[in-house]
């Protein structure tokens, strides 16, 4: 009898053992927050500009309109941005006028967007020829993100040219030449009203003189305009893919410093 109750004790202890640890909570590692391995996009969404349209035909040589080319491009550059999965959007959609504040306006309702505006050139000297890429000496910055709503609260032109302006439109001007082989006029600052009044990075490129015999020979050309095309899509995926380079660097560096 001594020994059944001993046997009986022994068992009620191992039960009791094994529930008081089973309520114990177990120890596990603190969670960790994983690290991202991308950076920011430098930007969502591409806005193409076909200049001009309407009654707004731009540049004319002959029965070649300006109104023409830049939509007929900007619809190239369209197709190719979205093979390449990147969103766009168009200031107006075929022969259609949209004022230049209307274009700023719509593009500045854009949230992490850059602007590029298509436009081809003209000079009272028939010999000027050649591609260039214009950036703004001075943008209009948002004060808020209802800047873009409610352009009161914009805050003055900046004292100096956007800095990711002045990239985009190098970018885009050296694929520019490399595709075209036109004469490379480089990249400039100019006060476009277009591309000053966009708070994003905006430039605005001249794809050829409409007033010159051999540029307007080439432009006449699909091959040529796919060339332009494919020109100032590449230059918009270096500037994608070297801003984002930049950003996961910043992102590494302020990550070691906490």
């Amino acid at each position: 009898m001594l020994a059944l109750s001993g046997l009986l004790l022994m068992v009620a202890s191992f039960v009791w053992m094994q529930l008081h640890q089973a309520e114990r909570p177990v120890a596990k590692p603190e969670p960790r927050a994983a690290k991202s391995s991308t950076a920011p996009k430098p930007f969502a969404v591409v806005v193409l500009d076909p200049g001009h349209g309407g009654q707004d035909s731009g540049a004319t040589c002959g029965g070649v309109l300006e109104k023409d080319l830049t939509w007929d491009v900007a619809r190239r550059i369209d197709r190719l941005l979205n093979s390449e999965g990147i969103a766009t959007l168009m200031t107006r959609v075929g022969d259609t006028y949209v004022s230049l504040a209307d274009r700023a306006a719509f593009s500045n309702r854009i949230r992490k967007g850059i602007f590029v505006s298509i436009h081809f050139n003209e000079d009272n000297k028939p010999v000027a020829s050649g591609v260039e890429t214009y950036y703004a000496g001075h943008q209009i910055t948002a004060g808020s993100l209802l800047a873009s709503w409610l352009p009161f609260l914009w805050r003055p032109l900046s004292d100096s040219p956007n800095p990711e302006s002045q990239n985009l439109a190098g970018f885009i001007q050296e694929a520019l030449v490399a595709r075209t082989r036109s004469i490379d006029r480089g990249t400039q600052a100019r006060q476009f009203f277009v591309i000053a009044n966009v708070t994003a990075p905006a430039v605005l490129i001249e794809g050829g003189f409409l007033t010159n015999k051999e540029d307007i020979s080439k432009l006449a050309s699909e091959d040529y305009r796919d060339q332009i095309a494919a020109a100032v899509a590449d230059g918009i995926l270096r500037y994608r893919d070297a801003a984002s380079q930049r950003n996961s660097t910043l992102a590494a560096t302020a990550g070691a410093k906490r």
